[in-house]
């Protein structure tokens, strides 16, 4: 099963990342850094697998999510394809060896030369989320005398009832096309000879704990099937299913969402795809990071770290709220106003307001959790500051999967 934290987790008062305390780690590795656990992604990779194991989906792994080579080399080594955005991720995912025939290309904004390469190397389907997308995929494989397979991205209008900056699935937003468009576009692509339609795909947004959004979205996809009548060769069921980023949170139950989608595909003759990226990266990873300063101000404590919102941008991009846990547990609290802050020259760089924390003191070390997805893949070099290191942990073992930035690097360039 997909328990909440289980390869990081505390164990006799220490934080441990598998079978090492990360106050280790800390001592050893300049601050802040990332730490994943590959026994987690390993596990979390399997829960989804083993969930949907009677339809044997293809899995595309979400890159955007977390673009790590090495972390990618272990997903293609459990089975997983590849989710791709751009022509960086596409050739991120060919680099570590996923098959083309295991890459779906999404994304609103594709450039002619993203389109070129996708057609060369002949991925699996270019989801399309325009007609004019359509028209450029046929001219371009026209040129070079290739028939393309191709799948149109529905807007159900459905929204997954999440964050409004990560809800991708209302006919307001920007993505997809919505049911009339779709059904005129199928009726124009049946009359081009470059492109094959073998896909529908949907992606309602992220972080969907519920199953009801994914109910409503299989029978959007029964109506456009019943209009158009076509037997589409896969149907990409997107991402989105949610974690658990607090204590008593919830995560979506992957059981209830297997029986759905059991239900779903029994009568027709379709691959399912998915594509989940938080969902097996999110609980993988911990941001480690050193207390600079404590600063009483107003009645508050402000603790301020050596991490930034340049090195983990979700809570100021949307409010995410990150757990954070001293690497060494004691029974003695500090009650009041306590507010995390990074030392970027932002007010939005601030990552938890607690009632109620434990003593820590300046130069102590405390982690963010559940930072393995949408954190090293969203930092920047804001305030000039170097991008940092990621390291991987098995069981007792550690080593370096991404060099932190040199000064020299960054300040030359």
């Amino acid at each position: 099963s997909l328990n909440k934290m289980n390869y990081i987790r505390l164990r006799k008062n220490n934080l441990c990342v598998e079978n090492l305390p990360a106050h280790k780690l800390a001592k050893k590795y300049k601050t802040p850094f990332y730490c994943y656990s590959l026994a987690q992604l390993k596990n979390n990779y399997h829960a989804v697998n083993n969930a949907f194991k009677t339809i044997k989906p293809i899995i595309c792994f979400s890159i955007k999510s977390n673009s790590n080579l090495a972390l990618l080399k272990e997903l293609k080594k459990m089975g997983a394809g590849a989710d791709v955005v751009s022509i960086g991720e596409l050739l991120k995912a060919t680099k570590v060896g996923i098959s083309a025939k295991k890459i779906v290309f999404s994304g609103i904004g594709k450039t002619e030369e993203e389109i070129r390469m996708a057609i060369k190397k002949r991925v699996l389907l270019i989801n399309a989320e325009s007609e004019s997308e359509v028209n450029l995929i046929n001219k371009i494989s026209k040129k070079i005398s290739i028939k393309t397979s191709i799948g149109i991205r529905l807007n159900p209008n459905v929204t997954g009832k999440t964050h409004k900056k990560i809800s991708t699935g209302g006919k307001n937003e920007k993505f997809g096309l919505v049911y009339k468009d779709f059904i005129n576009l199928c009726k124009k692509i049946s009359k081009m000879k470059n492109l094959k339609l073998e896909g529908i795909s949907v992606h309602i947004g992220s972080q969907i704990t519920n199953v009801k959004p994914f109910k409503e979205v299989l029978s959007a996809i029964n109506k456009i099937i019943n209009k158009t009548k076509i037997n589409f060769k896969f149907i990409d069921l997107g991402g989105g299913m949610g974690i658990s980023y607090t204590k008593k949170g919830r995560q979506l139950n992957l059981k209830q969402y297997a029986q759905l989608v059991n239900k779903f595909i029994k009568n027709k003759n379709s691959k399912i795809i998915f594509e989940p990226g938080r969902f097996i990266i999110g609980n993988t990873g911990i941001l480690i990071t050193k207390v600079i300063y404590i600063k009483k101000s107003n009645a508050k404590n402000f603790i301020i770290l050596d991490a930034g919102m340049n090195n983990l941008m979700r809570p100021a991009l949307y409010d995410a709220h990150h757990q954070i846990l001293p690497l060494k547990k004691t029974n003695n609290f500090l009650k009041g106003n306590i507010e995390f802050v990074g030392p970027i020259c932002e007010s939005a760089d601030k990552f938890s307001k607690e009632k109620r924390f434990q003593k820590i003191k300046e130069g102590d070390f405390v982690g963010l959790t559940n930072v393995g997805a949408y954190g090293m893949s969203l930092s920047s070099n804001y305030n000039t500051r170097p991008t940092i290191a990621e390291i991987i942990v098995k069981g007792s073992k550690h080593k370096i999967i991404r060099k932190r930035q040199s000064l020299q690097n960054l300040v030359n360039n």
